[in-house]
């Protein structure tokens, strides 16, 4: 029986993550700030991940055979995590994003080396602890969080960057919802003049995913995508099936734009896990069913 902790993962994939966990016979600990409670089955501890005295108190003398970081969004954040769980845990599986990718714009799907944590200038003096300030930087605190945990290793670390998520009727997003509505009013949806592609990954998919790192050995940076990248007329189309109706695209040069439409590239390229032993699915296999099971849900949606 392994001893996992999570960090986070009260919502979304990190829910579904923890139930395979239990499900496979692990033995989990969840660790959070006691704002919800985890699903049944385990150990809970409330602390703050950004007090590292909190941290350390919540933990005692515990240890694990893996760490999931569901919630490490800033350098700040992996800086505490790396002291605090130094001898604690072999292996520290932080979920990170395509979001590390935001300075690259390429035709071909970026592999794993176009960012290289090691290359990552750290600011730590960053006003991270600003809201305001994390979500516009959001990219550049996963990016900044992969470095410390590389650069200075005190244990394994895993860096999964996760593509776009769709499905579940548990998307907390509403970026689904966002063009259900505007195609049942026939509103506009606004999209860059040169609209790019990007990739994704169906719920059910990550959480198996991750899950599936906690048995594995490779270290490092993985991309974490299915097959195929979408576009939003390939989404709206999905959504049209759902709710009727048809989308209506509007070009702008400047402005707000809807959250599925990219003025750059944004695919991935997923041949690292494929070469570690993880092949992902084709967008096209679950598609219809991730945007049906979220327009499912909600009283607004049927």
């Amino acid at each position: 029986m392994r001893e996992i902790c999570v960090i986070g993962g009260n919502r979304y994939f990190g829910k579904r993550l923890i139930e395979r966990l239990l499900d496979l016979g692990d033995r989990v600990t969840v660790i959070n700030r006691g704002s919800s409670a985890p699903p049944a089955g385990v150990t809970h501890l409330v602390a703050d991940r950004d007090d590292e005295d909190s941290l350390r108190g919540a933990l005692g003398s515990l240890t694990f055979d893996v760490v999931f970081d569901q919630v490490c969004y800033t350098p700040r954040q992996a800086d505490i995590a790396r002291r605090v769980f130094a001898g604690r845990t072999r292996r520290y599986v932080m979920t990170s994003t395509v979001e590390v990718y935001e300075y690259e714009h390429s035709t071909a799907p970026v592999r794993e080396e176009a960012v290289d944590p090691l290359t990552v200038q750290v600011d730590l003096a960053a006003p991270w602890d600003d809201a305001s300030y994390r979500e516009e930087h959001y990219g550049e605190g996963k990016r900044q969080a992969e470095a410390v945990l590389a650069r200075d290793p005190a244990f394994g670390y895993v860096a999964v960057r996760v593509a776009h998520v769709l499905g579940g009727d548990d998307d907390f997003t509403g970026r689904v919802d966002h063009y259900a509505r505007r195609i049942r009013a026939g509103e506009p949806i606004a999209v860059p003049a040169e609209n790019h592609p990007a990739t994704y990954v169906y719920v059910e998919e990550i959480a198996d995913f991750l899950a599936w790192t906690a048995g594995q050995e490779f270290t490092g940076p993985v991309n974490a995508n299915a097959y195929g990248t979408l576009t939003t007329d390939d989404i709206c189309a999905a959504i049209e099936r759902e709710v009727g109706g048809k989308a209506e695209f509007l070009p702008v040069e400047v402005g707000e734009i809807s959250p599925f439409s990219f003025a750059r590239s944004y695919g991935m390229d997923n041949a690292c896990a494929a070469e570690l032993g993880y092949t992902f699915r084709h967008s096209a296999e679950w598609l219809r069913q991730a945007v049906a099971e979220t327009l499912g849900s909600g009283e607004e949606n049927r």
